[in-house]
């Protein structure tokens, strides 16, 4: 697969084209306000704003398929980012990620690279139970697991890594790292 061969929805409802991304690395995340792992979004403006110069992006796709929480309008999203967390990076309209009416995006991505654990530890093992709970409604198209899942693409559109919300920030800032 290649990212920028696909088209996505601006907040405003226009398409766009995610060609206009080629030659960029890019961090692809479903996100939502109100869960446990929304303080993400003051790593990701930072790496953000550490690396955008050098040719990165973050790509924003709020989601309210893991127990409501981003039930507010695009707007609404928007603002609390941007007030909250300062937020610069491209934010596009909610979207699901699961089931039949998955975003394509998103399917294709969380197929070219599975979900493989949350990892070790209580909590992890814990937000594994409540993640298959919430996910069984959408059996074999339940591609994603949780909010604030990230997909790392290199600059000539190629999926090359998955994090789950639980990976480390550092991680993921160093993976970002190698592929710029």
């Amino acid at each position: 697969m290649n990212v920028f061969d696909y088209t996505v929805t601006a907040k405003d409802g226009s398409a766009v084209s995610l060609d206009q991304y080629k030659g960029k690395v890019l961090l692809v995340v479903n996100t939502a306000t109100g869960c446990g792992f929304t303080p993400q979004y003051d790593d990701l403006e930072r790496i953000y704003a550490a690396y955008r110069e050098q040719g990165f992006e973050v790509l924003d796709f709020p989601c309210n398929q893991f127990a409501n929480q981003a039930p507010e309008s695009d707007d609404e999203i928007t603002q609390f980012c941007t007030l909250k967390f300062g937020t610069e990076f491209p934010q596009f309209k909610k979207i699901d990620v699961n089931g039949e009416t998955a975003d394509p995006l998103f399917a294709d991505l969380a197929t070219a690279f599975p979900f493989v654990g949350f990892g070790r530890g209580l909590k992890n093992i814990a937000l594994n139970k409540y993640a298959d709970a919430n996910n069984k409604k959408f059996g074999d198209k339940a591609y994603i697991k949780w909010n604030f899942t990230k997909f790392l693409v290199g600059r000539d559109g190629t999926p090359v890594a998955r994090f789950e919300p639980t990976a480390s920030m550092d991680e993921v800032e160093e993976a970002i790292k190698a592929q710029l």
